[in-house]
C-alpha cells in the first residue's frame, strides 16, 4: 500500500537542480537570499548599497561641522554676553554658536537659510541673488570650456600624429599645470585689459588655461588605446591615416573624452570664479565670495562656496547625461553597466 493511499504526506525528494526541492506535486522554490532573516536582511542590503554609506559620511560631517562651530564660535559668543552683562553659562552659550550673525564657521542650517533666501525669496534679477551671480560665472565658464576643450583636442591630435609635437608640447603641457592659477590670473587680466579685453573673455581664458590640460591628456590616452593589431588589421585594409583616425582612433577615445570633460568642465568652473578675484567684479559668484569678505558675511561666503559645488555637480552630471546618450548612439555600453 502506498503512502498516497494512508493519507500520508509524501516526502521530498532531492532535485536535479541544487537549490530547488520537489516532490510529486512540482518544485518548491528556495527562499531567496537574505529572505527569512527579518531585520538582518534588510540591513544587509542597505549596507551592500551606495545609500547607506553615503548617508553614514553625511551625518559624521555633520556631527563634526556642528561640533566645529560650536568650538570655532564660543569664545566670541562668551565674549560677547560677558561685555553686555548677560549670562555665560554652557546653557545659554551653545544654542547662541549657531545664531551668530557674523560666526567664524556657520552652522550647517545657517548655510541652508542663506541658500533658500538668496535663490527663491529673492529676484533672479536682484544682485542679491545667487541665481544672478551663478549666470554670471556660468557664462565665462562654458566659453572657456568649450576654448580649453577645443584646444586640448586639436593638441592630441597632433600629439599623436606627430612625433615632433609630442617630444616638443607635451613637456610643455605637464609644466603649464604646476604655474598656480591664482599668480596667472592677475597677469592674464591685466595683460589683457590693457589691449581692450575686457568682461567674459578674460575669465574665459583663464577657464580654458584649466581646462585644456585634462582633455588633451585624455584624448592622447584615447586616441592611443588602440592596441597594435588593430592598427596593424588597418593597414592590411589599406585604410589611410584619415580612415584609421576617424573609424579606431576616434570612437575608442570617445570614453577618455568623457572622463576627461567631467573633470574639465568642473575646474573650468573654479577657473571662471579665479579670473572674478582679482578684477573685482560687480557679478559673479567670485564677486559674492569677494563681497562677503569684505564685510565680514561668513555666511554669505560659504553660501556661494556650496552654490559654486552645486553648479559643478550639476555640470558633471549633465555631462555623464551627454556621455551616456553618446555612447548608446554609437552602440557602446557605458563603463560598470551589465548585459
Amino acid at each position: 500500500m502506498t503512502t498516497e493511499a494512508l493519507g500520508a504526506t509524501p516526502s521530498p525528494r532531492p532535485s536535479p537542480r541544487g537549490g530547488e526541492r520537489e516532490d510529486r506535486r512540482g518544485p518548491l522554490p528556495s527562499p531567496p537570499r537574505g529572505e527569512g532573516l527579518g531585520e538582518r536582511g534588510f540591513v544587509a542590503r542597505l549596507w551592500n548599497g551606495t545609500a547607506f554609506p553615503v548617508a553614514l559620511v553625511v551625518l559624521v560631517i555633520l556631527a563634526l561641522w556642528h561640533v566645529g562651530t560650536v568650538l570655532m564660535n564660543w569664545q566670541v559668543v562668551h565674549d560677547t554676553r560677558v561685555r553686555m552683562d548677560q549670562p555665560a553659562a554652557f546653557a545659554d552659550v551653545l544654542p547662541a554658536t549657531f545664531a551668530m550673525e557674523r560666526p567664524i564657521l556657520p552652522a550647517p542650517h545657517q548655510i541652508v537659510y542663506e541658500l533658500w533666501r538668496t535663490t527663491v525669496e529673492v529676484p533672479t534679477t536682484s544682485r542679491r541673488s545667487l541665481v544672478f551671480h551663478a549666470q554670471v560665472t556660468l557664462s565665462s565658464a562654458m566659453l572657456g570650456f568649450a576654448i580649453g576643450t577645443l584646444v586640448g583636442i586639436v593638441l592630441a591630435i597632433g600629439i599623436v600624429h606627430l612625433r615632433v609635437l609630442e617630444a616638443s608640447l607635451m613637456p610643455w603641457i605637464v609644466a603649464s599645470q604646476t604655474v598656480p592659477i591664482l599668480a596667472v590670473a592677475p597677469i592674464v587680466i591685466v595683460a589683457l585689459g590693457s589691449i581692450g579685453l575686457t568682461g567674459v573673455l578674460p575669465k574665459a581664458i583663464i577657464a580654458a588655461y584649466l581646462c585644456f590640460f585634462p582633455v588633451a591628456i585624455g584624448m592622447v590616452k584615447g586616441l592611443t588605446s588602440p592596441d597594435v593589431l588593430q592598427r596593424e588589421l588597418m593597414r592590411t585594409w589599406s585604410a589611410s591615416p584619415a580612415q584609421t583616425f576617424w573609424k579606431l582612433r576616434l570612437p575608442a577615445s570617445v570614453p577618455f573624452l568623457f572622463a576627461s570633460l567631467k573633470v574639465a568642465v568642473s575646474i573650468g568652473l573654479v577657473g571662471a570664479i579665479v579670473g572674478e578675484l582679482p578684477t573685482g567684479a560687480q557679478a559673479g559668484l567670485g564677486a559674492r565670495l569677494l563681497a562677503g569678505s569684505y564685510y565680514g558675511q561668513t555666511v554669505q561666503m560659504w553660501a556661494a562656496l556650496f552654490a559654486a559645488a552645486i553648479l559643478a555637480a550639476v555640470l558633471v552630471f549633465a555631462m555623464g547625461a551627454v556621455e551616456r546618450i553618446v555612447l548608446k548612439v554609437m552602440g557602446a555600453r557605458p563603463e560598470g553597466v551589465r548585459r
